[in-house]
């Protein structure tokens, strides 16, 4: 395995491996030439932001699966970094964003150990590279074959110890199966002992499947509706199978603030009690807590859209477990600063927290 320092003398190349793009692999709106660099402010002092949710891709990898960037797009064309760099960099300055740590979805969960394997050590290399490159903006998020728990494991560990990635991103659920499913307790128990941070973003396919038909028609509801969803039911296994029990010092940050589950936490409290049958063992089946206890264990992002639900979130699993979500480079949002700066009843310190202090400790971001 390559190491880091050769990281760092051999980056400039690889970052021609890296193509900047949205949840759906497909390219979002370029970013504006020569934007000044936004400093965001808090009570008058100069806070560090910290995006948690920021996408791209490494086109060769994707052609290991048969798959590309897809071309004729509505959208604009796709910003890779090998020759558009500068143009990221300008708009998370026009945004007020300091650093991206950057995110891959899963697309890699039906491939055999071999081909996994390959995807991966490119993927996380090419990672790694531009994060050498730009280490004052990126961090990155390493990508793992979770179909293949044991082998998740390994590759979290080099990740995170031989490349310097700062943690996992997987999806909501791989294959079918939930993260709560017992084989992929290898993958939670190393996470756990390498206090590193696993960020969760919904799989396309993942609860969209269980009611596809339904989300036919206008509004965009299979993301809409869709990646919240399974979000919210991969939450709530890991809560109700005793996952987050089993493995308390996990550090999980859930994409789209949660998705529904800390807005309607509470039917979660009476599910059990209302029908024990459904939950066997003691009041709320094999957990220590009840229920909506564990929704403060986890961090989210704040893409909500609104300063009322960040405020909400806040109420619910309080402002230091929140950090910035833009989606980065999908075009929900150009305002995921001011969302923190508008919310209501939070003091400065809470604020400065979910503008970057949070992520900062948690990825171990230094100055």
């Amino acid at each position: 395995m390559t190491t880091r320092r050769a990281f760092l003398q051999q980056s400039v190349g690889a970052l021609a491996g890296i193509a900047f793009v949205g949840c759906d692999l497909l390219a979002a709106a370029p970013a504006r030439a020569q934007a000044p660099r936004r400093e965001v402010m808090v009570n008058g002092r100069r806070v560090r932001t910290v995006d948690v949710h920021a996408h791209c891709a490494v086109p060769e990898a994707l052609a290991l699966m048969n798959l590309k960037i897809e071309a004729g797009s509505p959208r604009p064309p796709l910003l890779d970094v090998a020759t558009q760099a500068a143009a990221r960099l300008s708009t998370m300055d026009a945004q007020g964003i300091d650093m991206q740590a950057l995110s891959i979805n899963p697309y890699w969960y039906t491939a055999d150990r071999d081909l996994a394997q390959q995807i991966i050590t490119m993927q996380n290399e090419k990672l790694a590279a531009i994060c050498a490159a730009h280490p004052d903006r990126f961090v990155a998020f390493a990508s793992v074959a979770l179909q293949h728990p044991d082998l998740a494991a390994e590759q979290l560990e080099d990740g995170v110890k031989k490349l310097g990635l700062r943690g996992a991103a997987i999806g909501g659920s791989v294959n079918g199966q939930e993260l709560s499913d017992p084989k992929f307790h290898p993958f939670w128990a190393k996470a756990e002992e390498l206090g590193v941070l696993v960020f969760i973003h919904p799989q396309s396919s993942g609860a969209v499947t269980l009611i596809k038909d339904r989300l036919k028609g206008n509004g965009y509801l299979d993301n809409v509706i869709g990646n919240p969803l399974e979000t919210t039911i991969a939450l709530s296994h890991l809560i109700f199978e005793g996952t987050l029990d089993k493995f308390p010092r996990l550090k999980i940050c859930a994409a789209h603030g949660g998705g529904y589950l800390p807005s309607y936490a509470g039917r979660s409290d009476y599910g059990c009690p209302t029908r024990p049958s459904a939950c066997p063992g003691d009041t709320y089946g094999p957990i220590k807590k009840v229920p909506s206890r564990y929704l403060s264990q986890m961090y989210y992002d704040t893409l909500v859209f609104t300063p009322e639900g960040v405020r909400h979130l806040v109420a619910q699993v309080g402002a230091r477990r929140l950090m910035v979500g833009t989606d980065f480079p999908y075009p929900w949002t150009s305002t995921a600063v001011d969302l923190i700066l508008e919310t209501p009843d939070v003091n400065d310190a809470d604020r400065v927290a979910m503008l970057g202090g949070t992520a900062t400790t948690l990825l171990g971001i230094t100055a």
